[in-house]
């Protein structure tokens, strides 16, 4: 589907990338990864089609239609989400257009007998049946789909895009992408706009997808989900291995070891022959054994060392004063935006040593409730900061208020003290400031790395509470790795905004989930956290459903366990409260009622499921005969018959779903 060959790119003399050449075949799952700088995203740009390579050859299949999704890009205010997300159709709704316009011609032609009319009834044929085989119905329910997918409500749908965030502004631009329908997705760190919940669908998605998918990514849980094959970037050239990212991992750490031994091998071979050409050199009776040494020398293919392998780096933050047993509480915490009610009434409880994180749909009051917390914003209810409790902040505006006229090396030398400032240089090639990059200014550094500063910078102080929000968006792989470590070995208490599960797993002890203006805690690990959200999920589809009948089932019950979850605030305690008083007067047969009720439809959407299917086999079978050579008008009526079934299960299907 796409042959790079030996493909380089030079900048001002410098090979970013060096005669690298491999296939991508059209169901392949690419995970691109290098540290940073190594060319992932100029790679992704030229299979895009939107930079040339400076040699070499990107060979494409004629009809290869491309999905893009670079990390930055320019936005156009004025359409509704909804109209925006359907400019993936615009091919369709071309199409659409134009039979319009003929069936328009044809009403006011009466040459009936001509070649011009019997041409046009032909092309009005023709642009029917390519508007039938485009699913031209389907468009809004696809829309939705997709849109709901990402985590829009059906509220959003009609707002303009303007209303929205820059992050939720990339979740439209990829709605669009996957929208299309291509051949290949070229996504450039699709996930960091992301909550929990939808990066789980996306990858639901990807992993289903009839297509290849090439992306970049710092998740290793995504990658590990979605990719089967992962193209290392390093040095200018590109190594292939036909596995996902973790098992690149262990992969590649034995091709460095084996790379290492040649290269220490090579190196004493290189010593001993220096050796012997400095102690002959000018015996006269050793002269053709010295030359044929040096030629030796000089035709010796040098073996090159990868990068060193910095997850053997393990740093700690600095140690700092015992903070009180209770470090922060919070009672009736309320807080909206304009007309827009965020938190209402929550309480909270946070003891020393707990490292949690704080989860939940963007929007739903994670960064809120961290601003609460460092008094950058008004707020109801009360909130308490504990005994000696010393507060460190990471926030992407962090970034932005160091002194702009010092150098990486200044910046950090200003806050180090002790021991800590022997490791400075250790720490700071850790976060990616390595050679040169230590002497910097500040004001040439890019937005991540800046970011990455401030981390180190957190670091070199000390505090006994952090509270780090989305830390590791512009951090590659083993950097993460190295900061997860160091909050791991942290004594203090840890608040985290995170949407990377591989990072908040095995970090994290207890979850709080930001929903519905309040917080529900989960005690136990993130893994804990998804295999317990799997479960409520279930209950909340199956509590809606038949409270639209006016009733309602009891949840099942539960132990306090590692997967237990606590609602905190008033709000949820009184709803819990009354669904309870509810459940208590039913009667037995009433709930038995309601069991056989859902076990009825449940079969039935089951049922529903299978005949779909079934029939979209039917439908493409029949689509590829109108294609072919045999098309008549009866495979025509078939296929349209064939579409009706589907739309009238479906249809059942979506009430059976509500």
């Amino acid at each position: 589907m796409i042959s790079i060959n030996n493909v380089s790119v030079v900048f001002g003399g410098f090979y970013l990338l060096n005669s690298i050449s491999f296939m991508i075949d059209k169901r392949d799952k690419i995970g691109l990864t290098g540290k940073n700088g190594a060319g992932k995203s100029t790679l992704l740009k030229m299979l895009a089609g939107l930079q040339q390579p400076s040699e070499g050859v990107i060979s494409k299949a004629g009809d290869l239609k491309i999905g893009y999704l670079p990390q930055t890009m320019l936005y156009k205010d004025g359409l509704s989400v909804r109209k925006e997300a359907e400019k993936a159709f615009a091919t369709l709704f071309e199409l659409k257009a134009e039979l319009e316009r003929l069936n328009e011609e044809l009403l006011g032609r009466q040459d009936y007998e001509t070649d011009s009319y019997a041409k046009l009834i032909d092309k009005i044929a023709e642009k029917t049946e390519q508007l039938a085989i485009s699913g031209e119905g389907s468009v809004d329910a696809e829309v939705e789909v997709v849109l709901k997918g990402l985590g829009f409500t059906s509220g959003d749908m009609d707002r303009k895009c303007e209303e929205f965030s820059g992050g939720w502004r990339m979740r439209i631009e990829l709605a669009k992408i996957l929208l299309t329908k291509p051949h290949i997705f070229l996504l450039d760190e699709p996930t960091n706009h992301l909550d929990i919940e939808s990066i789980t669908w996306l990858e639901s998605f990807l992993q289903t997808y009839p297509g290849a998918v090439v992306l970049v990514s710092h998740d290793r849980a995504f990658l590990d989900n979605v990719t089967k094959r992962t193209i290392e970037l390093f040095s200018g050239n590109a190594h292939d291995y036909r596995v996902p990212y973790t098992k690149y991992t262990e992969l590649r750490k034995e091709r460095f070891d084996q790379q290492l031994r040649a290269y220490q091998n090579q190196q004493k071979q290189i010593k001993d022959t220096e050796d012997f050409i400095d102690r002959f050199r000018y015996k006269a009776t050793k002269a053709v054994q010295v030359q044929s040494r040096i030629k030796q020398l000089d035709k010796l293919e040098r073996i090159e060392m990868d990068e060193e392998d910095t997850s053997n780096i393990r740093i700690r933050f600095q140690p700092a004063v015992r903070s009180g047993e209770l470090v922060l509480t919070g009672r009736g915490l309320t807080k909206s935006y304009a007309e827009k009610l965020v938190l209402r009434d929550v309480d909270v409880d946070i003891a020393r040593g707990e490292k949690i994180a704080l989860v939940g749909k963007n929007g739903e009051g994670k960064t809120t409730l961290v601003k609460m917390v460092m008094n950058e914003i008004p707020y109801t209810g009360t909130l308490k900061i504990g005994h000696n409790v010393n507060i460190g902040y990471f926030a992407q505006n962090q970034a932005d208020l160091m002194d702009e006229s010092l150098t990486v090396l200044e910046t950090v030398d200003r806050v180090a003290v002790g021991e800590i400032r022997k490791k400075m240089r250790d720490i700071l090639g850790a976060f990616l400031f390595s050679g040169d990059d230590v002497d910097k200014k500040v004001q040439v550094l890019s937005g991540g790395e800046r970011t990455r500063l401030a981390m180190v910078r957190l670091l070199l102080e000390p505090y006994n509470l952090l509270i780090l929000d989305e830390p590791t968006n512009h951090l590659d792989m083993r950097t993460k790795d190295i900061l997860k470590q160091a909050l791991k070995d942290f004594e203090g208490t840890v608040l985290v905004v995170s949407h990377d599960r591989d990072f908040l797993n095995g970090l994290a002890d207890k979850v709080y989930e930001f929903a519905n203006h309040g917080i529900k805690e989960y005690l136990g690990g993130v893994q804990d956290f998804l295999e317990s959200k799997k479960i409520a999920c279930f209950r909340e589809y199956e509590a809606f459903k038949n409270g639209k009948s006016g009733k309602s089932i009891p949840p099942p019950q539960t132990n306090l366990s590692a997967n237990t979850s606590v609602n905190i605030g008033a709000s949820s305690t009184k709803s819990e409260q009354q669904a309870q008083a509810k459940i208590g007067k039913q009667s037995f047969e009433e709930q038995k009622k309601q069991k056989q009720d859902i076990k009825k439809t449940q079969q039935r959407m089951a049922k529903l499921e299978v005949e779909i299917e079934s029939l979209e086999k039917e439908k493409a079978s029949l689509a590829e005969k109108m294609n072919g050579d045999d098309f008549n008008v009866e495979i025509y009526r078939e296929y349209e018959e064939v579409n009706k079934r589907i739309a009238a299960m479906m249809e059942e299907w979506e009430k059976a779903v509500s």
